[in-house]
């Protein structure tokens, strides 16, 4: 640790430093919870011997020429190679933005704050952020080329997860209402 980061206590939920400011991430309600537990199913079984997935992962990220800071997305991957040699506290909060980072919308959500980590993501190395719209039932995918919109039948497909591919359709399900 070192003057030049911002460290936040561990809470439940998480907190993050987003646009000058500690902010706690929301509890997530049903939706939320079970868009992502569909989609860090789907990059789990995809990353078997490719990577890592994890959901509320610290990444401890230094902008250039800005004052190192948490953010936690809802789910992140890291290449394998990526964490080669990591140990203790570098690996559980890496120096690093993961490879893709997932945020789920929230009702509460501002935008300002989504496109910020968007920007933060994507200065500090992510090759993709996935953002996931519950209320539109759309997903962003935003890399350093700009941001492409999915809705309907698409499919999430990006170079930065070669071979993965997860219909709309099938991630939505899951923030369907049960059958009566």
């Amino acid at each position: 640790m070192s003057i030049h980061e911002i460290v936040l206590p561990d809470t439940k939920p998480e907190t993050e430093w987003i646009l000058g400011r500690a902010v706690q991430k929301m509890s997530p309600f049903r939706t939320h919870a079970r868009l992502q537990a569909t989609f860090s199913a789907a990059l789990l079984n995809w990353s078997a011997g490719r990577g890592e997935v994890g959901t509320e992962w610290r990444f401890r990220l230094a902008p250039s020429a800005e004052i190192r800071r948490p953010l936690v997305p809802d789910i992140a991957y890291v290449r394998n190679e990526r964490l080669v040699g990591l140990e203790g506290r570098e690996l559980e909060a890496p120096e690093f933005s993961p490879d893709v980072a997932v945020e789920i919308r929230s009702p509460g959500d501002r935008v300002r704050r989504i496109e910020h980590k968007i920007g933060v993501y994507l200065s500090t190395g992510a090759s993709l952020v996935i953002v996931v719209d519950p209320s539109h039932r759309t997903v962003q995918l935003h890399d350093v080329q700009g941001m492409r919109e999915l809705r309907g039948d698409d499919a999430i497909v990006h170079p930065a997860l070669p071979g993965f591919s997860l219909g709309l359709p099938e991630l939505f399900k899951a923030a369907d209402p049960p059958p009566r």
